[in-house]
């Protein structure tokens, strides 16, 4: 601390005392122009400030103890001498009040002590505590913005002033205080403050005496009493003021006198700080929605999502069930209700069985398997339910022929084209046939994947379903490891009563999907997608393991270079994949940046958005984003994709998951091949090691162009992008010669790539400020790209505001095949949220629409290569693309019939393009 600073007096005893309503207030007022507010309308500015106010506290400040003290609505003795004191307040707002029983509730997470004593005000009760406090060696710190406490500062006693919006603390010590009043003690603060009065409490003060006069009075006569001690030294309209106000003046100077006497029994032992009660914390936080917060006490994990749509979903699980059930009902179990579930080991019953589910219309099915994963695991037994309350089990035998043999018996069920096949999570079990040499070729249900599409912020666990939908609780389910464990009965039972409720619940959804005009995404996208998806998981890719090895040396000497680089130009050797010791090199040691970002850890800020700004700054940057490149393709994907090559198939059998993002695109994981970069020539080149299977074939990669452009344009329907498009036109062009203002044969390469920039970030809601900060060109250029982008698209600008109508009106949007994704902050009462909710808004069904074309292509590929008896395989999805094993005589004619059900997957006015190439590798065909 500087040598002028308020000198600390005991570092080990420390005392805050906050002035609860005083910090309420002001917390609140700080954000009057932008108010925090809960999804459910809550408003929590002050609980938000106080909140950041308190931690900045303690974890600069170390206090040894604390204490939060309040007002009560008991008159005081100022009150009683003057009843006009503070009359004048206006009511509190119901904004404000409404959060004071919220900041009580943070105070006691925090484990941080109230005090309230009727009668008297908060600042005598803190100004009584901190006369003790020093007395008994404390060094208290007194935590208000009121300018009263002043007179109270002491050597051993400062004012804390937090800081706005995270800003830095004010602290006054008696040198600022004597400063800021320009008088000789401090106790003169008083004499000042009762000549002027205080229009916020009333205090009448003397008329005609401002701070000015009152601070020149007080350094001429030394206090109040000096001053009325002197009146016939006054002059004029002063000196009559004066005369005529003698008991008011010292009325004033009575009323903003702080107490220093107030009766209490408080033991400063019990204000000791001691750690926050994190039962009670994370909830509250979730419950006020303080994601930063939640992370910043909690780490990472911390996610208000849940809480935020926790009463959304319990709201509409109300109503389902006052939908189904006429009056409440207790749950029921497996006891009380009649059942049959048969065991099937003859082959007389297995016949029976066969006969029935060949000609029903409908039946549930479920394969109990000995493990998780479907490659490594074999088939128990086989559950069906035609009908609610009746179930079969057929166990399988011990040894695999026989267990095969058996399987080839229920071949034609499997095989039946006319049956629907209803499951949960129905991949699983198709998955374990399937590695079994067996599929199922008749249209299938997924329970699972039909609820997500119809209330898709729900839990959609069979057992959750059950609750849900048939006020049944299920039995536990067995886990893998415990199934040689389990008896017959016990397998039979759990897997006949999995099987049961299914197809009750299938049954309970049906009129629901239809309700919410669903069948379209449920029975043509995501239920036909699962074969689809199913056969690309057991044909798998063929990876180079010696070319990506190769690779994997080439990598390390990049990255040795790049090392040495940076050390050199650091002047000295450091981690550069530790960000402290990066940004102490960066922003000490170079000085790049004279007031660095800095995290909530008070490290400075090494992320990749800075780094990129400050490329230019210096060329370690560039070479320490290089590096980062260059470590995290090694270690991610490049060392990592040869452990993932199956050892019986020599494969990479990538997991695809339909219930990954709200958006409806595919995830890929064990390995993830989503996310291999593409945009620079060090990911690109990760492609080259996915090969053909052999020598006869070649890597076909079919990919979608500019499909959500596209798409914005269909579901716009503006003349002026659905004509580019219909014209084949460069509409990168065309929109640079719309926001540019020129011919379209004036268009530079630079208009160009900004109008890319400006047609795709439309689609992500992009503002002035981020699309000034991705073409880094100046703010007004960038608004007015913005602003001549709407005005030439007026469709756009339509849809837009069409859209965000809807989900106000609705609370979500859908696609154009009916998904939907609900957006609950659409009618936030807070800005920010709101703003955020209106880009998913107009944004989600554009990326939704790509990814249920993608899906319908895929549904539609596997269809035709199927019937068309073609060997070439669909393999993986990556995006927009579709990577497939092509057979080189088929090449001619099975590339047309790929082509063409993808452009027709989903009819649009739009024209669709699919961009197709060849190779000897993923690399070349792309």
């Amino acid at each position: 601390m500087a040598d002028d600073a308020p000198t600390l007096f005991s570092p080990t005893h420390k005392l805050f005392l906050l002035d609860g309503m005083a910090l309420t207030y002001r917390a609140h007022f700080a954000l009057i122009r932008s108010p925090r507010f809960t999804s459910t309308g809550q408003c929590t500015s002050a609980v938000f400030g106080i909140l950041g106010a308190i931690l900045d506290i303690i974890k600069k400040e170390e206090p040894s103890h604390l204490v939060c003290v309040f007002d009560t609505s008991d008159p005081t003795q100022r009150h009683i001498e003057y009843p006009e004191y503070k009359a004048q307040r206006d009511e509190m707002p119901e904004d404000l009040s409404s959060q004071l029983p919220l900041v009580d509730r943070l105070l006691d997470a925090l484990n941080i002590p109230t005090l309230r004593i009727p009668g008297y005000e908060a600042d005598d009760i803190i100004g009584t505590l901190a006369k003790e406090a020093a007395e008994e060696g404390f060094e208290a710190w007194l935590v208000t913005p009121d300018k009263d406490y002043h007179q109270l500062v002491s050597d051993q006693i400062q004012i804390y002033k937090p800081g706005r919006r995270g800003g830095a603390p004010e602290i006054l010590g008696v040198k600022e205080v004597l400063a800021e009043w320009e008088v000789e003690r401090v106790d003169q603060v008083i004499d000042v403050l009762g000549m002027m009065g205080d229009t916020s409490d009333n205090v009448p003060g003397i008329p005609g005496i401002g701070p000015k006069t009152a601070k020149k009075l007080v350094a001429q006569y030394g206090s109040l009493e000096g001053l009325l001690d002197n009146i016939d030294k006054l002059k004029g309209k002063q000196k009559e003021r004066v005369e005529e106000n003698i008991e008011q003046a010292r009325l004033s100077k009575r009323l903003v006198t702080i107490q220093l006497d107030v009766p209490h029994d408080i033991e400063f032992e019990s204000l000791r700080r001691i750690g926050r009660n994190d039962e009670k914390l994370r909830p509250l936080l979730m419950e006020l929605e303080f994601e930063t917060f939640g992370k910043r006490l909690f780490g990472k994990s911390f996610s208000i999502e849940d809480a935020r749509s926790a009463s959304a979903r319990q709201q509409r699980r109300t109503e389902i069930q006052q939908s189904l059930f006429d009056e409440p009902t207790e749950e029921k179990t497996l006891e009380d209700v009649e059942h049959q579930y048969h065991i099937v080991q003859d082959a007389q019953g297995r016949g029976d069985l066969i006969t029935r589910l060949t000609g029903a219309d409908e039946f549930a099915m479920h394969v109990l398997r000995s493990g998780s994963d479907p490659r490594r695991s074999r088939p128990l037994g086989l559950a069906f339910s035609l009908q609610a309350h009746e179930a079969f089990y057929v166990p399988c035998p011990d040894e695999p022929a026989e267990t095969w043999k058996l399987l080839d018996e229920f071949r034609d069920v499997f095989k039946s084209s006319s049956a629907t096949n209803v499951g949960h999570e129905i991949k699983a079990d198709l998955a374990t046939l399937k590695w079994n040499d067996f599929d199922i070729d008749g249209p299938l249900v997924d329970t699972w994947l039909v609820h997500l599409m119809t209330e898709p912020e729900m839990s959609h666990a069979l057992s959750a379903l059950s609750l849900l939908y048939l006020n049944y609780r299920a039995q536990d389910g067995i886990e893998s490891t415990e199934i040689g464990e389990r008896t017959l009965d016990e397998l039979a039972k759990r897997a006949c009563e999995r099987v049961d409720i299914t197809l009750q619940i299938h049954r309970r959804l049906m009129p629901m999907v239809k309700e919410r005009e669903a069948e379209q995404v449920c029975y043509e996208v995501e239920c036909p997608l699962v074969p689809a998806l199913l056969s690309m998981e057991h044909q798998g890719i063929r990876l180079d393991v010696d070319a990506i090895n190769d690779y994997s040396n080439v990598l390390q000497d990049e990255i040795d270079q790049l090392t040495a680089r940076i050390h050199e130009a650091a002047g000295r050797e450091f981690n550069i994949d530790s960000p402290k010791q990066l940004g102490v090199v960066l922003y000490e040691d170079l000085e790049l940046e004279k007031k660095p970002k800095k995290t909530s850890t008070g490290q400075y800020s090494t992320r990749e958005t800075e780094l990129e700004r400050l490329a230019a700054k210096h060329p370690i940057v560039a070479d320490v984003l290089d590096y980062r490149n260059a470590t995290k393709l090694k270690s991610t994907y490049v060392d990592q994709l040869p452990h993932s090559v199956d050892a019986n198939t020599g494969r990479l059998h990538t997991h695809y998951s339909q219930t990954w993002t709200s958006t409806g695109r595919l995830q890929s994981n064990a390995p993830n091949l989503q996310t291999i970069p593409v945009r620079k020539e060090r990911g690109r080149e990760i492609r080259a090691a996915f090969v053909p299977r052999d020598k006869d074939h070649l890597i076909l990669s079919a990919d979608y162009s500019q499909i959500e452009l596209r798409i914005m344009a269909e579901l716009s329907n503006d003349e002026s992008m659905v004509a580019a498009f219909t014209n084949d036109e460069d509409i990168h062009s065309v929109t640079a010669s719309k926001v540019f203002k020129v011919e379209p044969e004036d268009v530079t390469r630079e208009m160009r790539s900004k109008a890319k920039m400006v047609n795709f970030g439309i689609i992500y809601g992009i503002s002035g400020f981020g699309l000034q900060q991705r073409l880094n060109i100046p703010r007004a250029e960038a608004n007015s790209l913005i602003e001549n982008y709407f005005e030439k698209y007026p469709g756009v600008t339509k849809y837009i505001d069409d859209t965000v109508a809807f989900a106000k009106e609705n609370g979500f949007v859908r696609t154009l095949t009916g998904r939907r994704r609900y957006i609950r902050e659409i009618n936030s009462r807070s800005r920010t949220a709101v703003n955020t909710a209106e880009r998913l808004a107009m944004n989600s069904p554009i990326q939704g629409t790509a990814a249920d074309m993608l899906k319908l292509a895929m549904v539609r590929v596997h269809a035709v290569l199927r019937s068309g008896r073609y060997q070439t395989k669909m393999l993986l999805t990556v995006h927009d693309e579709l990577v497939f094993d092509m057979v080189r005589e088929e090449a001619d004619e099975v590339m047309p019939v790929i082509q063409d059900a993808m452009k027709n997957a989903l009819p649009m006015q739009v024209p669709i393009v699919v961009e197709m190439g060849t190779g000897e590798n993923w690399l070349d065909a792309h």
